[in-house]
């Protein structure tokens, strides 16, 4: 699979921004239990994306009204919709110096198309050993979602129906999309966001 980065720049994918707040003591502490310095780059990729999707549950699955949105807030309040999970694992990964960008799908936010549309949010991870980027979903597995990570096949947690109107985005952004954090700034029930209020284009 050809992706469409945003930029050339490696640099550009380890910046910390407001959200991807990896210098916060939460997230470094969180980075020294995780990670021992001889791990791969491949053993730490895949460490922290296990992290956030097997231990930060998605706010819809467990129905918690909390909405969190930074890095450090995630790992504070042990939840988050994909968007906020996915500052998580960026901000562990960037940490350490790996490249991770972000990347997004449309997709049915239930399961017809008249229900609506959602933008689904989740990572590519650079490895430079490999000289490739990985996409990486750390959204949480439930029945009927299965993410895992992978070197070779991709295994992310929706399968695009394009002839239901959904698509895969095969840019890796630098940040996260604005609109879904400005969802998550201006939103203070989980649930209702979720059903209401999630953006449906880039």
């Amino acid at each position: 699979m050809t992706f469409v980065l945003e930029s050339n720049d490696l640099n550009e994918y380890l910046l910390e921004t407001e959200e991807v707040n990896y210098t916060h003591p939460m997230i470094q502490h969180k980075i020294s239990e995780l990670f021992q310095p001889d791990f791969t780059e491949s053993q730490k990729i895949e460490i922290a994306f296990k992290f956030v999707r097997d231990q930060i549950p998605h706010s819809w699955d467990i129905q918690s009204d909390i909405v969190t949105r930074t890095a450090s807030e995630v790992l504070e309040k042990q939840t988050g919709i994909c968007y906020a999970k996915s500052n998580l694992l960026a901000a562990l990964l960037r940490g350490i110096g790996i490249p991770c960008g972000f990347c997004y799908q449309r997709l049915m936010i239930f399961d017809t198309p008249e229900k609506g549309y959602c933008l689904h949010a989740f990572n590519a991870a650079y490895i430079e050993d490999l000289q490739k980027w990985i996409r990486i979903d750390a959204r949480g597995n439930k029945p009927g979602v299965h993410a895992e990570f992978s070197l070779g096949k991709e295994q992310l947690a929706f399968h695009v129906n394009v002839e239901m109107n959904e698509q895969d985005y095969l840019t890796i952004f630098m940040k996260p999309n604005e609109k879904t954090m400005e969802t998550l700034r201006r939103n203070r029930n989980a649930i209702r966001m979720y059903k209401y209020s999630l953006p449906d284009t880039l």
